[in-house]
């Protein structure tokens, strides 16, 4: 899904995800490729989300995302100790 995410010097500040605007709380995670990189985000109220910017089109995307408090994620799984 394509979004519209507003950045400063200091790094993702809010995201538009169709009529909501989701401030960034934390950055939890980020990793890079040759051509997109990948950002893991939290919201104000726990809901974790991952980006995604396709550099080379300045295209931003939501890829995943999981509710605060969710025990589908994969984090929950692992603290679970399921592999």
């Amino acid at each position: 899904m394509r979004i519209e995410v507003d950045c400063s010097s200091d790094g993702l500040r809010r995201f538009v995800l169709g009529e909501r605007t989701i401030e960034v709380t934390a950055l939890l995670d980020r990793w890079f490729g040759d051509e997109v990189d990948y950002f893991r985000v939290q919201g104000p109220d726990g809901d974790v989300y991952v980006l995604k910017h396709v550099r080379g089109h300045d295209r931003w995307e939501l890829t995943s995302f999981t509710r605060s408090g969710s025990r589908g994620g994969v984090a929950a799984t692992l603290s679970r100790g399921l592999h």
